[in-house]
């Protein structure tokens, strides 16, 4: 079957049938090649979920007052519900064993100035563990701290973008900027994955933002931090109790839907990363079908070479070559284009995958891939699947008798 005439028979069949031999190998090799393309596009979905939900810490709620809907309790409805800095408290001595931060925040936007620069940003009132919930990097300085918050401290702390268009180039450390009216002293300056508009962002202690407005204990609205070992379920569970416990405090209703807010960072996370794994077996799916697509294709073909060469054989045959000899033949052939065909596709599948890069982010679409080892198994499939579509024929026309084969036309 290996043998060296059997090689160089194989090789001037082909070179006498270029074109029959690009078409076998064109089905294979664009089978393989969009299989690999498809299947890197669908990684590169959900690199793209991971991406856009991986810049905020996922353990985390965020809990926004609302205006209820019925009357309770002696209140009457559409009332405005309000946080403080007792809530933060109650939070934090009642679902101690589950939280690990609490920190409020109070946005604000208005003009900031340095010098003759000017622009309007948001600045947010925060306590220091607002940076565990943003993964804020600080580049340079330090973040808000516990003392801030007590001398209720009249720090910033900039985005990266901030320093850019105001400082120009200047060094921001130790600088005051103008902040609405109030004059604030550069302490850090920090960068964020999230984007540019996280980067045009200013931070404030919280206590200095109540100080300013009339020395206030209201807050806008609170992020929770809990602890990761809870679980999903955990998660669940501690954000029903937190609504209920939250609701008996502020006289809302029960069943009112409006009276206040709890986004679960866990539950999204986990509705989208389902979301994304839907997506990416559809796409594998389809990827698949392009496989299949292939089989059937050099199937068909391989039916075709050995009606073509049915004469041939039959003169095989007719001076003696055995069954086995003209099934090796053609098989080997077959499995000698498909291999070939089939890693060609595969190499320039994933070449293709890796120059793309993150040019199709604007399609939601991050950085492309496949794992090698599934690019070799479909590349495999398909090549035993190729020398299947070969070796059907071939046994078949194995057993015509010669003088049958010779009348063929």
């Amino acid at each position: 079957m290996f043998s060296r005439d059997a090689w160089k028979e194989i090789f001037e069949t082909i070179q006498k049938n270029k074109l029959r031999t690009f078409l076998s190998g064109f089905t294979v090799a664009i089978g393989i090649f969009i299989f690999v393309v498809l299947f890197g596009f669908g990684n590169g979905l959900t690199n793209t979920f991971a991406k856009f939900f991986g810049d905020d810490a996922t353990n985390v709620f965020f809990i926004f007052p609302g205006r209820t809907s019925v009357p309770y309790s002696g209140y009457k409805a559409d009332r405005q519900i309000e946080f403080d800095n007792s809530d933060l408290e109650d939070i934090e001595k009642n679902f101690a064993m589950f939280v690990d931060y609490v920190t409020p925040r109070i946005t604000r936007g208005g003009l900031v100035k340095y010098k003759n620069e000017s622009n309007n940003y948001t600045n947010m009132g925060v306590a220091p563990s607002h940076q565990f919930n943003e993964k804020t990097i600080i580049m340079k300085g330090r973040y808000i701290n516990n003392q801030d918050i007590k001398d209720k401290t009249k720090y910033a702390v900039i985005g990266r973008l901030v320093e850019k268009d105001l400082f120009k180039g200047e060094e921001s450390l130790g600088e005051y900027i103008d902040i609405a009216g109030s004059s604030f002293k550069v302490i850090g300056v920090f960068q964020d994955d999230g984007g540019d508009n996280e980067e045009r962002k200013i931070y404030i202690p919280y206590t200095t933002r109540q100080l300013i407005e009339k020395n206030t204990d209201k807050i806008g609205q609170i992020v929770l931090g809990f602890r990761p070992q809870i679980g999903y379920s955990g998660a669940m569970s501690l954000e029903n109790s937190l609504e209920k416990y939250l609701k008996s405090k502020k006289f809302i209703n029960p069943n009112d839907e409006n009276g206040l807010f709890i986004r679960n960072i866990a539950d999204q996370l986990k509705q989208n990363q389902q979301l994304a794994s839907v997506l990416q077996i559809i796409v594998s799916f389809v990827a698949f079908g392009t496989i299949i697509a292939g089989i059937i294709g050099i199937s068909n073909i391989m039916v075709f070479v050995v009606k073509e060469r049915t004469k041939e054989l039959g003169i095989r045959k007719a001076l003696g070559a055995t069954p086995k000899s003209v099934i090796s033949t053609i098989l080997l052939e077959s499995i000698f284009i498909t291999t070939i065909s089939g890693f060609i596709g595969m190499i320039l599948g994933t070449v293709l995958l890796n120059a793309m890069g993150d040019t199709l982010e604007d399609y939601f679409i991050t950085d492309p891939y496949i794992d090698t080892g599934i690019a070799i198994f479909a590349t495999i499939l398909l090549i035993i699947c190729g020398a299947l579509a070969g070796y059907v024929p071939a046994r078949k026309a194995a057993k015509i008798k010669p003088i049958v084969a010779l009348r063929d036309e």
